[in-house]
């Protein structure tokens, strides 16, 4: 017995220290339970670490991403974002442009001018100052129509301004509107591309409410260009002048007085006086051309031997010529008188049969040439009653 307890321990019956517990223990009992050498077990445990860091790595990057998508997709929903200069860089930049709102104010450019009311003559005085970024798809010569709503008709054109989007017109005109009709009186600004012999191309409008206009302080300001509305009807100016028919000798007189309301930029223009018998040219006159003006005055007085026989064959065509940016003449507008003509030129010629070896003047509005022309080849004559009989 004594020899028994002497034995010392075996490896099978460790004694642990005293102090400790079993549990220290489990995590090296349970690793030398498993039948594997121990590098293997070591690049198991680094390749455990490596995938839950992974994990924990892309939990974090997803939450972030998360986080920040957030604002963006509210941005998204929000019209303003769709207008901002990113968006506008990002998108195709013409073809952003080509399907814009037409509407937008910012296509169709700017204009500067001022305003200024006189208590005293009740003028609205506009400076028209410069126009910018005009909308034209190249090159273009602008120039101005200004007129108000409460005078019709009347109005200002200023000069044309070759090869430019950016005018400065520097000009000045004046419109009387009563003081107490100004709060519903509107200002008209019409930007047009002239075209010489063609329908003017429109650029752009403003109408702009004088209701708003300190009587007593000049306002000048940047204004946005709109839209333009309906084309108006091109005007192709006014001729006056006056007929005289004497039977006795046959002397046709006619005396080219002025011209009103041409376009602007037409440049020395004249008015060539051409008489046809039976359809046939007879006799072609012209005036001397005027510079630099769009209502030329020009009292000059021509002509024409018309037996009395021949009176019910005449067509008389007075036409005002000018030249344009080719630098060739080319007819501005026709009136058309004899027993050919309708209208208030048919009555003009009427009223000169009818008080023979007096003249008669009258305003006539120029038509198309074409017109005319067509006329000329197609309308039979009229009969109309002669002096005398």
């Amino acid at each position: 017995g004594g020899r028994r307890m002497g034995r010392p321990p075996g490896p099978s019956s460790p004694l642990a220290p005293a102090g400790t517990t079993a549990m220290p223990g489990l995590v090296p009992d349970l690793i030398a339970g498993i039948p594997w050498p121990r590098w293997a077990l070591i690049l198991v445990a680094l390749a455990a670490s490596a995938l839950i860091v992974s994990c924990l790595l892309c939990a974090f990057c997803c939450c972030r991403r998360r986080h920040k998508k957030q604002p963006r997709d509210k941005e998204a929903v929000g019209l303003g974002s769709a207008r901002s200069s990113t968006t506008t860089h990002l998108v195709q930049p013409d073809v952003d442009r080509l399907q814009g709102d037409p509407e937008d104010p910012r296509q169709w450019g700017r204009l500067q001018l001022s305003l200024e009311y006189d208590l005293g003559s009740e003028e609205v005085k506009v400076g028209l100052k410069q126009a910018a970024d005009l909308r034209a798809g190249g090159t273009a010569d602008p120039y101005a129509r200004v007129g108000v709503s409460t005078q019709p008709g009347h109005g200002h054109e200023t000069k044309v301004h070759r090869g430019t989007l950016c005018p400065v017109f520097e000009e000045t005109c004046c419109f009387h509107v009563p003081q107490a009709e100004l709060p519903r009186t509107t200002l008209h600004v019409r930007l047009l591309d002239f075209k010489p012999f063609l329908e003017h191309r429109p650029l752009g409008e403003l109408h702009l409410p004088l209701g708003a206009v300190d009587p007593q302080h000049v306002l000048e300001r940047w204004y946005q260009l709109g839209p333009p509305g309906p084309q108006e009807p091109e005007q192709t100016g006014e001729l006056c002048f006056s007929l005289r028919y004497v039977p006795s000798s046959g002397r046709l007189t006619v005396v080219v007085l002025e011209a009103r309301g041409l376009s602007p930029g037409l440049a020395e223009p004249y008015v060539k006086v051409q008489l046809m018998v039976n359809q046939r040219k007879w006799k072609k006159r012209k005036t001397s051309a005027r510079r630099g003006t769009a209502s030329p005055y020009f009292n000059e007085a021509f002509t024409f031997l018309v037996p009395f026989s021949q009176i019910q064959s005449v067509d008389l065509v007075l036409a005002v010529w000018a030249h344009g940016l080719r630098f060739r003449a080319e007819p501005v507008g026709k009136v058309l008188l004899g027993s050919r003509a309708s209208g208030q030129p048919l009555q003009h010629w009427a009223d000169m049969l009818a008080h023979a070896r007096r003249p008669i003047a009258q305003w006539h509005r120029l038509r198309p040439a074409r017109e005319v022309d067509s006329i000329l080849a197609l309308r039979p004559r009229l009969h109309l009653p002669l002096p005398g009989s």
